[in-house]
């Protein structure tokens, strides 16, 4: 955060400078070219020995720039004017090892082979988002002599590999927005962008949105520009400090669709810039009589729970309110039916729950307070029920997903006639990960987090007239992060996940796993059991000793007002 914070300002004061325009023309930006070196960027320092090369060559490796240049000094002549690296980055962890291979000397010593060995983290893949790996990384390096006695690299990879350290310094995070037409809300597509030259980062921010989603969001959210769209000229910041955006190929998209279009462009760039952003088409506003924007109406209003919706528990087989401790109405509050685990609808007006009977576990599903109706889904176990928004509006908590014996992911939806009937999903990739022990729909309706083996996985929903599939699962954080044991969201973009490690109790990742924040552990009493996050609210968890908030990672954990031992809590969702 301290970092974005820095970038932002230097930027911000960048384009405030009135009398210093960045650009006094729009004008095109040359793509990288094989090649081409600055020549502002100096030689190695004489006589570095090869592991020295290789190692600077891996750190360089981390700053983009034209064609590599900072990466291409390492290379020979011949390397440099051929190499053409393919698109993406391998991270690795930050400690690697540079040895000697002797089995492969050619005898002669102006040449030496050097061996790189480390461990992937993951990769930036073309389209900027960073995809979590876990595997051991290796790669061979030829180095020869020069005739200035200089080592240099002879046979570079076409896949660069750089440090986490330097991925992280050199690039910068931006959540770009797509819309979902089935919960009517803006969803986060986590990317990266080179965090220097900071005035450009509205452009190359741009040029995402531009491209889509990435490979792992496609089919979840809508494209709402499509490939016919681009920039007529540069983004760039005028004399007035106005961020201007000029389209082409909109044709004839409706005033609804622009707004949607102005809205994904606004909500994408309000990482980057505080600046008002002026949005044309072809020349013309975007958007009839609004040429500028700064302010957007709120989107997700509706996949928020409510301030007034404190959350609810499960305890001793009843549901009881977490804001006064209270038993909710009917048979699930009462006793009437011996719960297991429940959830409540987003909107606060319906519950879910799972019901021990006759020796299975059984899902009902109604208005909150009242008698729930039994749906016929039933098996030895059913995972905690989870809400997925199905439209905007009223109907919004129209479907409920669970997890039958560890293996059959299973929803539910509301029939016409009031009745909730089971439909299919198909969960072929995510279920061949493993045993499914916890499951969570975003609030968003785009993707679901899931415990898998005691690992955290996500996942997106795609949905079309006649299906809903799981695609693109992706483990997250799977060296470090195991015994998972439950998750929730804390935001469209993070996940709280809670642990029976001692040592890493509760952690917060972001949905790509591209790192890991561990929480205080201070008044704990591990194993924690349970945990439960959403916007604006207190993260909770329950442990041995009952129910803890905390707000923040390093923030020690306080009891909850109305703590109580065995006790699983939720929010809405």
């Amino acid at each position: 955060m301290k970092r974005l914070l820095t970038l932002l300002a230097v930027f911000l004061l960048v384009a405030g400078c009135a009398n210093i325009p960045l650009e006094s023309q729009p004008v095109a930006i040359p793509g990288d070219k094989p090649g081409q070196a600055p020549v502002d960027v100096p030689e190695p320092a004489a006589g570095i020995d090869s592991l020295t090369v290789i190692r600077q060559f891996i750190r360089n490796s981390a700053t983009p720039g034209t064609a590599n240049a900072d990466a291409r000094v390492y290379l020979d002549d011949e390397a440099r004017r051929n190499w053409k690296p393919s698109p993406g980055l391998t991270i690795i962890d930050d400690t690697f090892g540079t040895v000697y291979d002797t089995s492969s000397s050619s005898g002669n010593p102006d040449e030496q082979v050097v061996n790189v060995r480390g461990f992937k983290l993951g990769n930036l893949s073309p389209d900027s988002a960073f995809i979590p790996l876990k595997t051991e990384y290796s790669q061979q390096f030829k180095l020869r002599k020069q005739p200035n006695g200089q080592w240099r690299i002879v046979d570079p990879p076409q896949e660069l590999a750089v440090t986490d350290k330097d991925f992280t310094t050199n690039y910068f995070r931006v959540p770009i927005s797509f819309y979902s037409s089935d919960s009517g809300a803006f969803v986060p597509d986590l990317r990266y962008v080179a965090a220097k030259p900071q005035a450009g980062l509205p452009g190359r921010v741009m040029d995402l949105v531009l491209q889509g989603p990435s490979e792992g969001l496609k089919g979840a959210v809508q494209d709402l520009l499509g490939d016919q769209v681009s920039t007529d000229t540069n983004v760039r910041s005028t004399d007035d400090g106005t961020l201007d955006i000029n389209l082409t190929g909109i044709g004839g998209a409706s005033l609804a669709d622009r707004n949607l279009i102005a809205a994904q462009i606004v909500l994408s760039l309000q990482t980057v810039t505080l600046s008002r952003i002026r949005l044309l088409a072809d020349g013309a506003a975007l958007v009839p009589n609004h040429e500028y924007w700064r302010e957007l109406p709120n989107y997700n209003v509706d996949i928020s729970p409510s301030s007034e919706l404190k959350g609810l528990m499960t305890v001793n087989g009843r549901v009881r309110s977490l804001g006064d401790g209270a038993p909710v109405g009917g048979p699930a509050g009462n006793g009437g039916y011996k719960v297991v685990s429940a959830a409540q609808s987003v909107d606060g007006k319906r519950l879910a729950v799972v019901e021990e009977r006759d020796g299975r576990q059984w899902l009902r599903v109604g208005d909150l307070d009242r008698d729930l109706g039994s749906v016929d889904l039933f098996g030895g176990s059913l995972s905690r029920p989870t809400w997925r928004p199905v439209a905007r509006g009223g109907g919004i908590s129209g479907e409920v997903w669970t997890v039958v014996d560890h293996n059959t992911v299973a929803r539910v939806t509301l029939a016409p006639d009031g009745r909730w009937v089971k439909a299919g999903v198909d969960a072929t990739q995510l279920t061949g990960l493993g045993q499914i022990t916890e499951l969570r729909l975003s609030r968003d309706g785009s993707r679901l987090a899931a415990v898998v083996n005691g690992q955290l996985v996500v996942a997106s929903i795609v949905r079309t007239a006649d299906s809903v599939a799981l695609r693109s699962p992706r483990k997250l954080q799977e060296r470090d992060l195991k015994d998972v044991v439950d998750v929730d969201w804390a935001t469209q973009d993070h996940l709280i996940a809670a642990t029976s490690s001692s040592t890493l109790p509760v952690v917060k990742v972001p949905l790509d796993g591209q790192r890991m924040d561990a929480f205080n552990s201070s008044n704990l009493t591990p194993p924690v059991h349970g945990v439960t996050a959403a916007p604006s609210r207190q993260n909770l968890v329950a442990d041995a000793g009952g129910l803890w908030v905390a707000s923040e990672l390093g923030e020690v954990w306080r009891p909850q007002a109305h703590t109580v031992t065995d006790a699983d809590p939720f929010y809405p969702g």
